[in-house]
């Protein structure tokens, strides 16, 4: 079926998922989602001194409990914390904790602690060769060997133990200092407290890089004690972004999760939004793209505003070939939405396919505006298709950024030269084709 197939169905929240070396895990982009976590984090962000324009967040496309920092100011969240978590400010928390490690400076000092940790384990690995050589007995020194690495690594786990502990504080703190609920610690620690309690009982303390939760939660509740004189168990909050984070969850369940799965939770006696939500995208992956379409349009005449709906609209239309109707929702998402890249990608994908006067130079627009936020690989390829034979140079080079954004540097070195002698040499794509050149091969 090839490539073309693959990006036809729009499947996944309309982008190409991009293999990550460092996670050996799949990105997603999707807009309503990336703009739901963006509301959740900035306020946090502000508290923690980071510009909102500097704090990236991705989202990966895993089922693990999971969220990281790395590199000081990247937040990476899994697609099983986010449908797992039960409300928005209870992965606010999470996030919080996680700000505490990057503004505890814990990253730089977790690298500076392995290296001192590699020089000392180096120092007792030469100690453990001299006894081999200089006792003759081989089997002392190997004893050395054998323990220097474990040293090291109990102390590594202590270290990382300590700072959970910290960035759980921190992360109160800045829960409060901005405005957010610090309770939230309480809810989602006894959640994974359900997760995890039934063998939390059996693992060693020590062996572990994290406190055990039991452990996390009496910290927390004793210093949410210690700073808030109301301080109560029972205390209840309701989140002003409940309701997009309902819609949120029960979006990526319907794309990522069996269909037996989203029945499983949003059963057909369910008549919730989110459950309406979840249940049309699972019908559209299944082929199910009347009852998707019903689905879709009863959460319309419901909430008319919402601009992701007739996103979802456009993508069923899409699929039934009605290419009229899908550009007709993809452009009334965007009246009721600015700066949507993916979005503006699906209807250009879809203008290229339906090919009227006019859609392909409507195509090229969009395209180009959703690169100027969201740089994707479907986008360039998007950008060839529209530009074609007609603009033989742009088409290359647009595909050699495509092939450079999916990791195949010799691909994109072909397209980059094709690009070059079909351009002028002032044109910016021709520069841009250089930079590629210019780049080392790595595949």
């Amino acid at each position: 079926m090839g490539l073309l197939w693959v990006f036809k169905r729009i499947l996944i929240l309309i982008s190409v998922l991009l293999s990550s070396p460092a996670l050996c895990a799949s990105i997603i982009n999707d807009t309503e989602t990336e703009r739901l976590l963006n509301t959740l984090v900035s306020p946090l962000a502000n508290a923690a001194g980071i510009a909102d324009n500097r704090l990236k967040i991705h989202i990966v496309n895993d089922t693990d409990f999971n969220a990281f920092v790395s590199g000081g100011e990247d937040v990476y969240i899994y697609t099983g914390l986010l449908t797992q978590i039960r409300t928005p400010d209870a992965l606010q928390a999470v996030i919080a904790h996680e700000l505490g490690h990057m503004t505890g400076g814990h990253m730089a000092q977790m690298s500076e602690r392995m290296a001192a940790e590699m020089r000392r384990t180096m120092l007792i690995q030469a100690l453990g060769v001299g006894l081999m050589v200089a006792g003759g007995n081989p089997t002392l020194g190997a004893g050395v060997l054998a323990g220097s690495t474990g040293i090291a690594q109990q102390s590594m786990l202590s270290f990382s133990r300590d700072e959970e502990r910290i960035a759980d504080r921190m992360g109160v703190d800045l829960m409060i200092r901005s405005g957010q609920n610090p309770y939230a610690f309480i809810t989602v620690l006894n959640q994974m407290h359900e997760l995890t309690g039934a063998v939390e009982g059996r693992i060693n303390p020590n062996r572990i890089n994290h406190p055990l939760t039991t452990e996390r939660l009496g910290n927390v509740r004793a210093h949410l004690k210690s700073i808030l004189p109301d301080y109560s168990d029972n205390y209840k909050y309701t989140s002003p972004h409940t309701s997009d984070y309902e819609m949120v969850r029960a979006k990526l369940v319907g794309y990522l999760d069996s269909p037996s799965h989203v029945l499983e939770l949003y059963p057909y006696s369910d008549k919730s939004n989110p459950a309406l939500y979840a249940r049309a995208i699972a019908n559209m992956r299944g082929g199910n793209l009347d009852g998707a379409r019903i689905g879709v349009q009863t959460l319309i005449k419901r909430m008319p505003k919402n601009p992701y709906l007739y996103e979802l609209l456009g993508d069923i239309d899409y699929q039934f070939g009605h290419y009229d109707d899908s550009v007709d929702a993809y452009e009334r998402a965007l009246v009721l939405t600015s700066d949507a890249p993916q979005i503006q990608t699906a209807l250009a994908l879809v203008l290229t396919e339906r090919n009227k006067p006019g859609d392909a130079s409507r195509a090229i627009e969009l395209a180009k505006r959703s690169l100027l936020s969201a740089p994707m690989p479907l986008t360039y390829w998007v950008l060839a298709r529209a530009w074609g034979d007609t603009d033989a140079g742009r088409h290359a080079w647009a595909m050699a950024e495509f092939y450079k954004m999916n990791g195949k540097e010799s691909e994109a070195k072909k397209y980059a030269r094709r690009a070059q002698q079909k351009l002028q040499k002032t044109d910016p794509e021709y520069i841009k084709a250089g930079d590629i050149l210019s780049a080392p091969t790595g595949d």
